[in-house]
């Protein structure tokens, strides 16, 4: 069988089963082989970043990898900022590229350039494949590669020719690896840490913000006093009402500092050490109190989850009551200005059991999470690398690998417009998306950011750099010509009916939400 047909069942045998694809001329092998080849199910997505967004959304859902189809090294580039986030995410994602045949690589043609080079920045595997024979195997290694805890990128550069020539058989499925266990001397350093009689937290990433890790945080919190708190970026966290609930480290360094104040051990658990997302003028970079040893209870690569039910059992907490947080939703208002506040409040009373959020609400996060933690029982899929455009391209994918979950995208305006070509897929794929659009006609999170960096007021030329209210972006309109059903809220009253439609049907929607003010 020709290469793209091998490499299409090496996927599947892998159960691979997702592609998410913008395909170009060398990469037509690969398309028409979609035809021969059952199991795997081809989304065709109108800009690269919505490939590599949805592809991370799925990850992070499933656990298992998606893949991505784009055309040569432009292809690329335009899906490297969602890759930046989908590294920071840890998500497993085998991406496929096309090049150019090998005897035309010697030409430098117009689409020639240093795929290797554009790939490098995001993965550390990136495999070229050189030989049709050989194809088989690198996408193995790919494969490979990306499922090796803590999970990440991993590059398949295929060169047309490679596509078209006989390639021979497909590889079977690849032993799935088992994150490693930290062993007795971690988890005894990190029980003697918590019961020390000194000020520790416990600071909770990757794996362990979700399912049985969550409920050994919480006996351990109750049996030793240990703060507990979750690293605010890592992939997914399962939070709401019911649920253990670590406290979120906040963006801005002072408040982040003032939450980590008093530390004396920090232990760690698939995190690394907090520090600001940014760096600020006469501002240390470095979140910790001063003195505070850093303890590691398992590494990134190593398996949370296991490693505190081990400390439980070491610390004898097994019998411990777990704080779960027991709080409905604040009943929202009737009526009057639609603000985050009131958004949230919304939010958190009408979303549903089970469900996902996407969240890019950038400026507004802070009052809408307040909220989220009342909710019924949700998972979290909050921005991971701090490049924006990821919020509706991970809820494509989110809504695609959790078919019956309802998914809601709480995304800024500005945002939004980096990858509005999500909405097409979405429409495309029937996928149960709730979009709410928090329109404030402007980069908000900037305006503050002004303040921090020590910039004295912006002028009339720098305030129409942040400006995005002339002309008014029209959600509405621009949602309904990709086909997604579309509505405008103005009041509480109007968003409050809008969003239980929502809740109640199947299918994406997007409701944009003109904040008070804008």
């Amino acid at each position: 069988m020709n290469g793209a047909e091998c490499l299409l069942r090496t996927l599947v045998n892998n159960e691979i089963g997702m592609c998410f694809m913008n395909p170009g001329t060398s990469e037509m092998h690969f398309v028409a082989a979609l035809d021969r080849v059952p199991g795997m199910r081809a989304i065709l997505c109108l800009f690269e970043g919505v490939c590599s967004g949805a592809a991370d959304g799925s990850a992070r859902m499933l656990r298992k990898p998606a893949a991505t189809l784009l055309h040569l090294g432009p292809g690329l580039a335009n899906g490297l900022s969602n890759f930046h986030n989908a590294r920071k995410a840890r998500s497993p994602i085998v991406s496929i590229v096309g090049e150019h045949s090998t005897q035309h690589l010697r030409y430098d043609a117009p689409l020639s350039a240093d795929i290797p080079a554009f790939a490098s920045g995001v993965s550390n595997d990136v495999h070229v494949v050189r030989r049709a024979e050989e194809l088989a195997s690198a996408a193995l290694a790919a494969i490979r590669s990306a499922v090796n805890p803590p999970g990440q990128v991993s590059m398949l550069i295929v060169p047309a020719d490679i596509s078209w020539s006989d390639a021979g058989e497909p590889m079977g499925a690849v032993p799935l690896p088992v994150r490693k266990h930290p062993g007795e001397t971690a988890i005894r350093d990190a029980a003697d840490t918590l019961r020390s009689r000194q000020a520790v937290g416990l600071l909770l990433g990757g794996t362990a913000l979700t399912g049985p890790a969550l409920e050994a945080a919480g006996r351990l919190a109750t049996a030793t006093g240990v703060r507990i708190f979750a690293d605010r970026n890592a992939a997914r966290t399962e939070s709401g009402q019911g649920r253990f609930q670590p406290r979120r480290i906040p963006y801005f360094p002072e408040p982040a500092r003032q939450s980590l104040a008093g530390l004396q051990h920090l232990v760690l658990v698939e995190a690394k050490p907090p520090v600001s997302f940014f760096g600020y003028p006469g501002c240390s970079s470095d979140l910790l109190p001063e003195g505070c040893q850093i303890h590691h209870l398992a590494k990134i690569d190593e398996d949370g989850p296991a490693s505190l039910a081990a400390l439980v059992d070491e610390c004898g907490a097994g019998n411990s009551r777990m704080e779960r947080s027991a709080q409905g939703p604040v009943p929202p208002p009737q009526f009057g200005d639609l603000t985050p506040d009131t958004v949230g409040a919304v939010v958190s009373a009408l979303l549903p059991e089970g469900a996902i959020i996407s969240e890019e609400a950038v400026s507004a996060s802070a009052p809408v999470w307040k909220h989220l933690l009342r909710a019924a029982p949700y998972d979290h899929l909050p921005v991971t690398g701090g490049s924006i455009g990821q919020g509706l391209p991970v809820a494509l994918g989110a809504a695609v690998a959790c078919p019956g979950r309802k998914v809601v995208a709480l995304e800024a305006d500005g945002s939004g417009m980096y990858t509005p070509q999500s909405l097409w897929s979405m429409a495309r794929e029937s996928a149960d998306v709730t979009i709410v659009i928090f329109s404030n006609r402007r980069y908000r999170i900037l305006d503050v950011e002004m303040r921090r960096t020590g910039v004295e007021g912006f002028g009339p030329t720098a305030n129409n750099m942040i400006d995005i209210g002339r002309p008014d972006l029209d959600w509405v309109m621009l949602s309904q010509a990709m086909g997604v059903p579309a509505t405008k809220a103005a009041t509480v009253e109007e968003f409050r009916h809008q969003f239980s439609l929502a809740m109640d049907e199947r299918g994406p929607r997007l409701i944009e939400v003109v904040l008070a003010g804008s």
